[in-house]
């Protein structure tokens, strides 16, 4: 049995990633370790709670005692770090909390990671050796792109938020624990997510939550900010593929070539909404719609071409925009 190490478990990514990762690799042992912030939430793996290979510990990825003790107790030999505070508004009013998680979170995970592993700069203790460390990143490290052009794994960084800019640090710790001291470590870099579990504070299940209450609908700007949406599992089943099959020190985009606007997506929702809870005067939810003053700093366009991943590690997304949101709707109206 190998005990993998998953932080911020608790999260929206990582409650989809834990069950589909324990039902798909029967000989690993998860152990989940989330501070369950505002944006974690431990109902989220309440199918998993029973499973004899799964372990929640409640702790602060930046807390190097606790994070020892782990690795020590549970011989830990991979981790998966989702762990990260990750919405961009809340990075512009506080952005403290982003440089305190990201950047010094990862690299406490990432050293006492290099130190249970590994004896000397690219000398690997003779237990350890295939232990990994995955990285789960953004494609707003990348900044911002015209209307043409795709994110490649070799696009430069430049990220205008302070939170796109906390985790363009922590991919660059990442990628210096590679080149300076040879430990296997891999990062993931995606495009934006959508799917069940998602915090209320995210654009998709804003636009439903606020919909179905009958308030307005907060679209920033003139709705046409573009984005590539990805299916939560869909990445996860990326992230899968990466950990197990990706090349040591490289950087594999995960992306759904799924580009919409934002003006899109609420249309969309407003559409499905209609026909599968109408409003009770018979009117269109579009009407709640409500262009709202721009965000700071907001980026016009991501899009992510993963021929990489695609091609080398053979991944591709079950799921386009079409499928995906009418799973997501279905889970926000109580097909759960």
């Amino acid at each position: 049995m190998k005990n993998i190490l998953v932080t911020g478990g608790a999260g929206f990514i990582g409650s989809n990633f834990i069950p589909f990762f324990l039902e798909k690799n029967k000989d690993y042992y998860v152990i989940n370790l989330d501070l369950l912030t505002y944006a974690g939430n431990s109902d989220n793996l309440k199918e998993v709670e029973g499973n004899a290979r799964y372990t929640f510990v409640k702790g602060d990825i930046c807390d190097r005692a606790l994070v020892e003790s782990l690795f020590e107790k549970f011989n830990i030999s991979g981790v998966i770090h989702f762990a990260a505070e990750s919405h961009v508004d809340n990075s512009i009013s506080s952005p403290e909390a982003f440089i305190h998680t990201n950047i010094n979170g990862t690299f406490t995970l990432l050293d006492v990671a290099r130190r249970q592993w590994m004896s000397a700069p690219f000398e690997v203790k003779s237990e350890k050796n295939g232990n990994r460390f995955l990285h789960v990143s953004t494609d707003e490290v990348y900044g911002s792109l015209g209307s043409e052009g795709l994110f490649t794994e070799a696009t430069p960084y430049a990220p205008n938020s302070p939170y796109s800019a906390s985790k363009a640090s922590s991919d660059l710790i990442v990628r210096s624990y590679f080149h300076t001291y040879g430990m296997n470590v891999v990062t993931t870099n995606c495009s934006n997510n959508y799917g069940p579990k998602q915090h209320n504070e995210k654009l998709i299940p804003t636009i439903i939550r606020k919909a179905l209450s009958g308030q307005p609908i907060p679209i920033y700007g003139d709705g046409l900010n573009v984005r590539d949406w990805l299916y939560v599992l869909d990445h996860g089943k990326g992230i899968d593929l990466a950990y197990h099959k990706g090349k040591a020190g490289e950087t594999y985009n995960i992306g759904g070539r799924n580009e919409r606007t934002n003006k899109e997506i609420v249309n969309t929702i407003c559409e499905i909404l209609d026909a599968k809870r109408p409003r009770a005067d018979g009117k269109s939810y579009k009407q709640q719609i409500t262009y709202v003053k721009d965000r700071a700093g907001h980026d016009r366009r991501y899009a992510i071409d993963a021929t990489k991943i695609e091609t080398e590690l053979v991944w591709s997304a079950d799921e386009n925009f079409e499928s995906g949101i009418l799973k997501t709707i279905s889970w926000y109206l109580g097909g759960k």
